[in-house]
């Protein structure tokens, strides 16, 4: 499975600010990981649009997340970015337009809807605040 650079960067973003004890801002996320301001912007807008981060106006302004970092999955942030494949969409697909061109009965399609539905519950399975965690303990 492959998620759009905007998903990485909503990824490094919402991270950082479930770290944070305050707001965080583009110039911040972008110097740490090494991203494009104008891009982490635009996500950053995303975000907010996502409901996900809201902004802080003012001196010590930035982004901060619009709930606690528990209430968050993964999945929400990736998902804000990158939809779920449709039902019957192949993942083999040349660029032809996505629909399965085998049979209803596909072994394959039903290997691949299998995958994304684990994916999608790993994700949703896993918050922030579990990352954030994580990455503490490792320090």
């Amino acid at each position: 499975m492959r998620y759009s650079k905007s998903t990485r960067y909503a990824l490094y973003a919402a991270l950082e600010m479930a770290a944070a004890s305050g707001p965080v801002t583009v110039a911040q996320v972008a110097a740490l990981h090494r991203l494009p301001e104008t891009a982490l912007a635009k996500v950053m807008q995303a975000l907010v649009r996502a409901g996900i981060a809201r902004g802080v106006r003012g001196v010590g302004g930035g982004y901060v997340l619009a709930r606690s970092a528990g209430e968050i999955s993964t999945l929400d942030v990736i998902a804000a970015f990158d939809p779920p494949r449709r039902e019957g969409d192949c993942l083999l697909d040349d660029g032809g337009g996505g629909e399965c061109r085998g049979h209803l009965d596909c072994r394959l399609r039903r290997l691949f809807d299998e995958v994304d539905e684990q994916l999608r519950c790993t994700f949703a399975s896993v918050s922030l605040e579990t990352l954030v965690r994580g990455a503490r303990a490792r320090q």
